[in-house]
């Protein structure tokens, strides 16, 4: 059976048991590791995935694959994972998930465009609260990694009532 084969039948196959989970299927590939197999599983849903996430999904599919021989009785090693951030982004829920983040958007005419994404449906995307995009005009997009972003939320409370400048003027006077 050739590699896109096996692939495709494995993801025939894998599909029906990640979605019982709850997760969605978004890759599967199978790579040769020394005598064995190197089989990753890539799932994903809305809210992200847990490590509970993931080994709950790795028991259910280890299962499913001792179960039918698709791998031709060789050994394998399985890897449930998550997508990275550097996924491209092609289908409507990947942009529904990267709700909030930078991404730039490769065009079909083209050019590309960089934003936030504030809203994503089945049709298309709205980065910054103003410019739609509609699928169709999409080659893909990726999202933008962003190491100093401060959102609203999470980082005001850990901040809340401290003065960095101050507790460093303190420890100053201290020594």
């Amino acid at each position: 059976m050739g590699s896109d084969a096996r692939r495709g039948r494995l993801v025939e196959l894998l599909g029906p048991v990640v979605a019982a989970e709850g997760f969605d299927l978004e890759d599967v590939t199978v790579t040769p590791a020394g005598r064995r197999r190197l089989v990753r599983v890539v799932v994903d849903r809305d809210g992200g995935v847990s490590l509970d996430d993931v080994a709950d999904v790795s028991q259910s599919v280890s299962k499913r694959l001792d179960e039918v021989d698709v791998l031709g009785g060789s050994a394998y090693v399985l890897e449930v994972t998550s997508p990275g951030v550097d996924r491209p982004l092609t289908e409507p829920r990947h942009w529904r998930r990267a709700r909030g983040r930078l991404v730039k958007a490769e065009l079909r005419d083209g050019t590309s465009v960089e934003g936030r994404v504030a809203e994503a449906d089945e049709t298309g995307v709205e980065l910054d609260g103003a410019r739609r995009i509609a699928y169709g005009e999409l080659v893909r997009g990726r999202v933008q990694v962003e190491f100093n972003r401060r959102d609203a939320g999470l980082d005001d409370e850990l901040d809340e009532g401290l003065d960095v400048d101050e507790d460093i003027a303190d420890a100053d006077d201290e020594g």
